[in-house]
């Protein structure tokens, strides 16, 4: 008797359980267990105007030693410290010239302790506030009116031009309808109206030549032989095969039993060491670079990776991948081409898209004196002359971001930033070194004679493995 009430439940719970599939079918339109189909969200761009680069203006620097020898050559006798009155407003011992570095005894109070100082040597006028005591003093390029500092950010200091004669400001103003202008006395911070500049401050540091991170897995103490590991290379990144699957084709045509997870850690072992390989490697390059951003799953969340790519030559150049799409990375891509060039050529050129951090970065280089242009083709047609002569290199490297996403699709994401950047090392280890190209006649774009010669794929990443780690050893001898 118990068996058959037992029986009888199951099939009540199983019929329960059809008629909630049924009911959540009719209601919601689709089944409780279809996958859901993940698409990345495709965030518009911040709006965000990119003004022109400012006047910077260095200030003057004189050396107060030299002053007091040309005075004494000119004069017949040496320029005397200050004759200080019992009752003059003392200046402070630590205090020196910002203009000439004079010391405290050749320097006058000058407006009866109110903040002012002069110096006798140079005859500077300065405050604690003093134009000399900048690195830089940043001035509007339209009316050449020294900028004003409003904000404070993370990354970079805002500055503003405030000066209402501007020629951008009365521009601004007299192309404003009845109706904007009424609105902007109500809500002036509703308009972009004045010139605004971004001083960025970010403390980057280019990449390391060697990895400090210490793989899981020794590469010199695996259990498979070196054809093995460059098998499952071939198959995980040649052919886009997720690990689970390079660890079911491992076993059943090879017959070597492997784990999905021993191929993950032997994927990231091997990318920390072919990763200063990649980096540092002296390509040949040409003077066309594009650059763009593709979206990648990272820990169930959608990340960017940016590519930066040389148009001509067919080389990967730079490949960070970010949670943000934000000023920061645009510098950190751009900074690992500048690495990659023998010399900063006077037009180097970046095509890219719309997306206003690219001139953000292009402020922040200018900053510290690396300049470059950058020409952004917007949308999907050509709307203007720029779009129509550059499209052919934003469609190349929107042609690489399709490549890449045809080895990533099958890993349906990471489940760690680490993971991410071992199987885009891989790729693009692969991209530069072993991937035949047609637009190079069937040739690889960095040709290495020890890899061509070598008769097969497997063969060739282990090569390549060698090559990196050798090149390590030398960097460290």
């Amino acid at each position: 008797m118990l068996p058959q009430i037992i029986t009888y439940l199951l099939m009540l719970i199983n019929y329960q359980e059809q008629m909630i599939r049924t009911l959540l079918t009719l209601l919601i339109g689709k089944s409780m267990f279809d996958k859901p189909i993940e698409a990345p969200v495709n965030k518009p761009y911040r709006k965000l105007q990119v003004d022109d680069l400012p006047i910077i203006e260095v200030p003057e620097k004189l050396d107060f030693k030299q002053l007091l020898t040309e005075h004494l050559a000119a004069n017949g006798k040496p320029l005397k410290p200050v004759q200080r009155r019992s009752n003059s407003t003392p200046v402070p011992a630590s205090m020196k010239c910002p203009k000439c570095g004079a010391p405290s005894e050749y320097l006058y109070a000058n407006n009866g302790g109110k903040g002012q100082f002069q110096c006798k040597v140079c005859s500077c006028l300065f405050n604690q506030k003093s134009r000399y005591l900048k690195e830089a003093i940043l001035k509007c390029p339209h009316c050449a009116k020294t900028l004003e500092k409003i904000k404070e950010r993370k990354d970079f200091n805002v500055f503003k031009c405030k000066n209402n004669d501007c020629s951008y400001y009365q521009k601004k103003l007299s192309r404003m309808s009845q109706k904007e202008k009424k609105r902007f006395k109500e809500d002036p911070q509703a308009f972009k109206m004045r010139y605004i500049y971004r001083q960025f401050h970010i403390d980057y540091q280019p990449l390391a030549k060697h990895s400090p991170k210490k793989p899981k897995v020794d590469l010199s103490r695996l259990y498979v032989s070196p054809h093995t590991l460059g098998l499952i290379l071939t198959y995980h990144v040649n052919y886009g095969l997720s690990a689970r699957k390079t660890a079911a084709l491992m076993k059943d045509i090879h017959g070597v039993s492997i784990s999905h997870q021993s191929i993950l850690n032997y994927e990231n072992s091997v990318a920390l060491t072919l990763k200063p390989y990649v980096d540092h490697y002296p390509y040949e390059l040409s003077d066309q670079f594009c650059g763009d951003e593709t979206y990648i799953r990272v820990n169930g969340r959608w990340h960017y990776l940016f590519f930066f790519f040389d148009a001509v030559k067919k080389v990967i150049l730079s490949y960070p991948v970010s949670p943000n799409r934000d000023t920061a990375t645009a510098i950190r891509a751009i900074d690992e081409v500048l690495l990659k060039l023998k010399e900063i050529p006077e037009n180097l050129t970046f095509v890219v898209d719309g997306n206003p951090i690219y001139l953000l970065a292009q402020h922040f280089f200018s900053q510290h004196e690396i300049p470059f242009d950058v020409i952004q083709v917007i949308g999907l047609t050509n709307e203007d002359e720029v779009s129509k002569e550059y499209r052919p290199l934003k469609q190349i490297i929107e042609r690489l971001n399709r490549t890449f996403k045809g080895n990533y699709r099958s890993t349906h994401g990471f489940g760690s930033e680490q993971g991410s950047v071992s199987f885009v090392t891989l790729f693009v280890a692969y991209f530069n070194f072993l991937r035949p190209h047609s637009a190079l006649e069937g040739k690889v774009p960095v040709l290495i004679p020890e890899l061509e010669q070598l008769p097969n794929m497997p063969a060739r990443w282990t090569k390549l493995i060698d090559l990196a780690q050798q090149w390590l050893i030398d960097q460290t001898a």
